[in-house]
């Protein structure tokens, strides 16, 4: 079968030339003496019309056939806005029907009321739609932005293992049984991190991948168990040339993909900027309702709920701008769930009236207290203030700012085509596990600590500075990177840290430690989520409409089930057996 043109393809321009077309039905239409037909391929509409000397073929045609028709451009009528090809159409002269289709389970249509499970169930179908074939040619256009970018930065794109050695980074790993090994198993990347830095080690200096990662952790809207990032590592860069690197790549994607021009250099905050404004290290900036401190207005308050908290806690507030009228007892209590869901311990209120506070707060506060809020917080008629203690100073702002991103969702309405990036910096090299006892990787244990903080490893490991960085868009963690320990004994030292004892570090790591001893460069890199780039630069609501087959929040695939069981047979040869619980 030949076409001469594709479906999206035709204008005036074109007027009384034969063409042949190839597609599906997308609609059909018939008006008794003329049948129109709209064909729908992956470029677009053609409208079709059929005469009554094809009334007997028209009369089988149904939505989703496949067609190949030859006819005569001709100027319509009535133009379609609507539509690239509207201004024109198609007098059919031949018809085949290449296949048929039955009922499908939803209409192929940008708009749909389908279940997503239904999508899912028929990928296949689900595709066709237009959004989604622009989705999936949106994130072509991220991935070849992303290739030209670097390919003319002299950076080699290299294939890095799928099946590997199960190491701690954080989530649970895929696990995938050798036949050949009795016993044994291989893991799935969670990322290409140790590769990749033995590439460097191999002194290949500038790297990256489009690589796929895999990882057993629960799932939600922007999070899949398999997934793709852009994987770079280089050699001899410091943390703010890495960062330039990334800016000019972003400043191509957009220009590339939207058109649109970035802003450079993009804004820096450390972690503790952004916790205290936000309550978030990947905020949306442009949401308002930022955090405020007021710990000094509460350090001798006497009241029940504060008391325990005045002196050595900290106090957040966040100002709702005319907001007291539009939120009920019942708006208040769901936020109040809201702030204990994400640790907070408590959320009261007060609404402004006639200069004073009425609600909750009225029964905390003092009159001098009440006076010094006004002030501080730049009071006024009909605003609402909402308060928060808690004596970690992490656990308060996280709460505050699950409750600042709950306002914003109620009571903000953001430009999806505007773009807020920025970067965060400086964050803590380790975490504390209350429950546990012991210190964790904030991000993973082969971040470089600064030079100053390195005395603060033996005493007080909380204090210890990391070269990390992460870059925010619109409120979503685009990547993390960061400078990469490339002396042994420091990278021992940090896993001694978090609880590894010399037996797990070379069970685990042993490989990779001992590539150190032959003349590591200093390196480091980054890697961002491409699933998360494509998701905002589509608009999407989930990521699972930027992927050609994704998983549902159940981590299974409605249109092949997989997972699925095993045979006894592969069981046998795997030297596995399944238990009952």
């Amino acid at each position: 079968m030949k076409r001469t043109h594709n479906n999206g393809e035709l204008r005036l321009s074109d007027v009384s030339k034969e063409v042949s077309l190839i597609g599906w039905v997308a609609k059909k239409r018939n008006l008794g003496n003329l049948v129109f037909i709209d064909l729908r391929d992956r470029y677009g509409y053609t409208q079709l019309v059929f005469d009554s000397s094809f009334e007997e073929i028209t009369n089988k045609i149904k939505n989703e056939y496949v067609l190949n028709v030859k006819g005569i451009v001709v100027k319509r009528k009535d133009a379609n806005s609507n539509l690239a090809t509207g201004e024109i159409e198609v007098n059919v002269t031949f018809v085949n029907i290449v296949n048929t289709s039955e009922l499908t389970p939803f209409i192929i249509a940008d708009k749909t009321d389908a279940l997503e499970d239904t999508r899912l169930k028929y990928r296949y179908l689900d595709l066709r739609r237009p959004v989604m074939q622009e989705n999936l040619i949106t994130r072509h256009k991220i991935t070849k932005s992303m290739r030209n970018y670097l390919d003319n930065l002299d950076f080699i794109e290299i294939e890095t293992p799928l099946l590997t050695k199960a190491t701690p980074e954080g989530a649970r790993d895929y696990l995938v049984p050798s036949r050949i090994n009795a016993g044994k198993f291989y893991a799935l990347p969670q990322s290409p991190q140790l590769f990749k830095q033995l590439l460097m080690i191999s002194g290949l200096e500038r790297y990256y991948q489009i690589a796929r990662c895999f990882r057993d952790e629960d799932l939600r809207s922007d999070r899949q168990p398999d997934f793709t990032q852009l994987d770079i590592e280089t050699s001899f860069m410091s943390e703010s040339e890495i960062m330039d690197l990334v800016e000019g790549l972003f400043l191509n994607i957009l220009k590339d993909v939207k058109g649109y021009d970035l802003k450079l250099p993009l804004r820096k905050f450390t972690y503790k900027e952004v916790m205290d404004t936000y309550g978030s290290d990947k905020p949306d900036t442009r949401l308002g309702f930022e955090l405020q401190d007021v710990s000094e207005i509460f350090a001798n308050n006497n009241s029940d709920l504060l008391k325990d908290t005045a002196a050595d806690g900290t106090f957040k507030a966040i100002v709702g701008k005319g907001l007291a009228s539009d939120l009920s007892r019942k708006d208040i209590d769901a936020l109040t769930l809201e702030v204990k869901k994400n640790g907070g311990s408590f959320l009261t209120f007060g609404k402004v009236s006639d200069n004073t506070f009425t609600g909750a707060l009225t029964k905390l506060v003092s009159k001098e207290e009440e006076s010094e809020l006004f002030s501080k917080l730049n009071l006024e008629e009909n605003d609402i203030v909402f308060l928060s203690a808690h004596l970690s100073w992490e656990k308060v702002c996280k709460a505050m700012g699950a409750l600042r991103n709950e306002l914003a969702r109620r009571f903000v309405s953001v430009d999806k085509s505007d773009y807020d990036m920025l970067w965060v910096v400086d964050f803590p090299l380790f975490e504390y596990d209350e429950e546990k006892g012991t210190y964790t990787s904030t991000h993973h244990p082969f971040t470089r600590p600064y030079d100053e903080d390195i005395k603060y490893l033996d005493t007080d490991p909380s204090k210890v500075r990391a070269h990390h960085y992460d870059l925010v868009m619109n409120g979503y963690e685009l990547g993390s990177g960061s400078l990469r320990i490339y002396n042994e004994a420091m990278q021992k030292k940090v896993f001694e840290i978090i609880g590894l004892s010399d037996e797990e570090i070379e069970n685990q790591f042993g490989f990779f430690i001992n590539a150190f001893k032959y003349g590591t460069p200093p390196h480091g890199g980054v890697a961002f989520g491409l699933d998360r780039i494509a998701l905002i630069l589509t608009e999407s609501e989930t990521i699972r409409d930027v992927i050609a087959f994704p998983k549902n929040a159940s981590a299974v695939c409605p249109m092949s089930e997989a997972p699925s069981l095993a045979s006894a047979k592969q069981l046998k040869e795997l030297h596995i057996k399944i238990e009952k619980e």
